[in-house]
């Protein structure tokens, strides 16, 4: 059987609507494209949000891997790799950051259990997308996640949060940076 891809989508705080870019991708291509479901999205709780993770790269390890997060997905995934063992995170090939949550200065009480945010080196490529003018992170702290991380980094222009509200419909700037990876 050949090696196959699964992209593993990791919304952020609140989930992703229908017409966000990854509920899209999952629409168009969903033999491919598999959500990780949270158990609470309003009351996140991060020991179970990285469990989540830990256990659908698990699940996903007949083929290569790839992480496609958004906001508190990002903070998430870079807390896994952080305390992932080795074994499990060689199994992911890469992973798109989209609009990473500056978490640490967040006034959001739901989201205080992800402080800090993970600032170890991610052990897999990573491309780290943030707008000009996301109200989550100021680009100053995007760039320094992506520092941290050891990834690309990547300022498509101003498209506040790079969600629904964005008006990027299927973002095939996203999908192209995804196929680089």
């Amino acid at each position: 059987m050949p090696d196959r891809t699964t992209y593993l989508v990791l919304p952020g705080y609140q989930n992703s609507g229908p017409e966000h870019w990854q509920s899209r991708w999952e629409a168009a291509e969903p033999e491919s494209f598999r959500r990780v479901v949270q158990a609470d999205w309003d009351r996140p709780d991060p020991q179970d949000w990285v469990a989540r993770v830990d256990a659908a790269v698990a699940g996903a390890a007949d083929g290569a891997v790839v992480l496609v997060a958004h906001s508190l997905g990002c903070i998430a995934v870079a807390r896994w790799a952080a305390t992932a063992p080795a074994a499990r995170t060689s199994a992911v090939r890469g992973a798109l950051l989209v609009a990473p949550a500056d978490i640490d200065t967040a006034d959001v009480p739901e989201l205080v259990g992800f402080r800090p945010v993970a600032l170890a080196p991610i052990p897999f490529p990573s491309v780290v997308v943030a707008s000009s003018d996301d109200p989550w992170a100021a680009p100053e702290r995007a760039r320094q996640f992506a520092r941290a991380w050891g990834a690309r980094y990547v300022e498509p222009g101003a498209f506040g949060h790079l969600n629904s509200e964005s008006g990027l419909g299927d973002w095939p700037e996203g999908r192209e940076l995804l196929a680089q990876l």
